[in-house]
């Protein structure tokens, strides 16, 4: 069992205080978009013993248990993070696990660089995300259903959206998408938008789902003048998630985190393909190949959560079940003292209030992570007061 310290990413996109203020210390003003705990080989985290990636290599069956060494060959199939964003991250989707081996041997055989800015795939392995909310976090999220698009659209009184709704009518979302990704020149489209959605804004609108995405798109284009991913947004789920709750992203969802702090979970890859709000390489023919269309009523995720009793005293547990193997997450709530025995590792417990004790050796506050590794047997986390962890696995 290890203490981890985790890795800071200074992105432009970070707020500067979400992270710094739960972790107890006092912020250098620069961005701290994300904390990251786990063994990514980009950025691992340190432990007493060396980075956790090389600590897992030097024997993964130790540190992962024989199946999931087995599985996921010798590695730890899962990174953890903490994500304060005050700025929109880029509209974005996941290859699935099949669609990454082929790209990623495609781009191997046409000889281009893994580490190419210009590469879309850099590794075979999906990255479906969970995010649960530790203060409201604004998020757009999967295809919104045709018909309120159609609805919405409309409530902007836009004639140069009339177009639009006709292909969304006619043709089909990915038409209208392709369309709007394709666009010699999306300026003045997206000026026409954004201002209209600035006068509703300023107006509100009786609809509650038109004022979030007037908002919304007013944020967005503000960070973003110009960039077609503003088009791309007028067709998703604007959601903002409320502490505790939270939303999966699977394979082919496009998707963009706009404004929040919360805990994200994800499998480890670096497969990216980006449809907007960026500097970064955009490949459209790429992205439409891997999105799913299919639209989605209400991207939230359901949770589970229930009471449990613990030696020392109750405890609430909130499940988040996701349909993949490669992390299971559950969070663990309690207003007074207790203790509960965590599930068989390898497993990374985070604690975001409170103080923990794990096995009797591990002392974590705020903003603090450790590793239990497979061989540590039966581990338990006690606390004496109010605390708040997560704890992640394999699924």
């Amino acid at each position: 069992m290890f203490k981890l310290t985790g890795t800071l990413q200074h992105y432009a996109w970070g707020d500067t205080s979400s992270i710094a203020m739960l972790q107890g210390r006092k912020s250098d003003g620069q961005p701290e978009a994300e904390m990251w705990f786990g063994a990514h080989p980009s950025a691992p985290s340190d432990t007493a013993e060396g980075p956790l990636d090389a600590v897992i290599a030097a024997n993964p069956v130790k540190a992962l248990g024989e199946q999931t060494a087995t599985q996921w060959d010798n590695r730890l199939p899962f990174l953890v993070k903490l994500l304060a964003a005050k700025q929109p991250l880029s509209i974005q989707a996941h290859p699935s696990i099949a669609q990454a081996k082929e790209g990623f041997a495609r781009e191997d055989a046409a000889g281009i660089p893994r580490d190419a800015a210009h590469r879309n795939y850099k590794d075979e392995n999906h990255k479906p995300e969970i995010l649960v909310a530790l203060t409201p976090f604004r998020a757009m999220a999967g295809f919104r259903l045709i018909e309120d698009t159609v609805r919405m659209l409309a409530a902007f009184e836009l004639p140069e959206l009339d177009e639009a709704r006709g292909m969304l009518v006619d043709e089909s979302l990915e038409a209208l998408l392709r369309h709007w990704l394709s666009l010699d020149n999306p300026t003045p489209l997206v000026d026409a938008v954004v201002a209209r959605a600035g006068e509703l804004a300023v107006a509100g609108h009786a609809d509650p789902d038109v004022a979030r995405l007037a908002d919304n798109i007013v944020f967005i284009g503000q960070e973003f003048p110009g960039d077609v991913g503003v088009l791309a947004a007028l067709l998703l789920n604007h959601i903002v998630l409320e502490p505790g709750e939270a939303v999966f992203l699977p394979a082919g969802n496009l998707h963009a985190y706009l404004e929040g702090f919360g805990v994200e979970v994800m499998a480890n890859s670096d497969n990216v393909l980006r449809g907007g709000l960026t500097s970064k390489h955009i490949d459209v023919d790429e992205l439409m190949d891997i999105l799913i269309f299919t639209p989605i009523a209400d991207p939230t995720l359901d949770v589970v959560a229930h009471m449990g009793e613990t030696v020392r005293g109750e405890v609430s547990c909130t499940e988040y079940p996701v349909p993949v193997k490669d992390f299971a997450v559950s969070r663990y709530v309690s207003g007074s003292a207790g203790e509960n025995v965590l599930p068989d590792g390898p497993a990374i417990v985070l604690v975001v209030a409170g103080q923990i004790e794990v096995d009797s050796s591990v002392n974590l506050g705020p903003g603090e992570a450790a590793f239990v590794a497979a061989d540590d047997g039966v581990v338990a986390a006690t606390w004496d007061g109010a605390a708040d962890f997560f704890v992640i696995h394999p699924g």
